[in-house]
């Protein structure tokens, strides 16, 4: 009689645990090395998603103050050439006030009678 195929997959397994047993230490060995690997690589894994999302965080801010300073920049600019032309109305009014008390100290001093 022939054995059928879950008898020969029984009698391969059977094989395969005592020279499983034989060899155990070696296997342990490498499981245990196994194990470790694996979560070290988990670790890994777990630590580079936090930086990711740090990075994403990180440009999301960089973009943020990227605007800002732009938006800064165009105040600084608008606030620059607000300033020049209050310097050049107000360097304008300055020779007008001088220019009129120029003119009105000639008129008080043609008023006024010589002696």
């Amino acid at each position: 009689m022939r054995a059928g195929p879950e008898r020969r997959n029984v009698a391969l397994h059977s094989g395969l645990f005592r020279m499983a047993k034989a060899i155990s230490p070696a296997i342990t060995q490498a499981l245990a090395q196994l194990r470790q690997a694996v979560t070290t690589l988990e670790s890994v894994v777990a630590r580079r998603a936090e930086d990711d999302r740090t990075l994403d965080l990180m440009k999301k801010e960089l973009a943020l103050m990227q605007d800002e300073r732009a938006k800064l920049a165009s105040d600084l600019d608008a606030a620059l050439a607000k300033s020049t032309r209050l310097d050049a109305v107000t360097g304008e009014l300055a020779r007008r006030v001088e220019r009129a008390t120029t003119t009105v100290r000639e008129v008080l001093s043609d008023l006024t009678p010589r002696s």
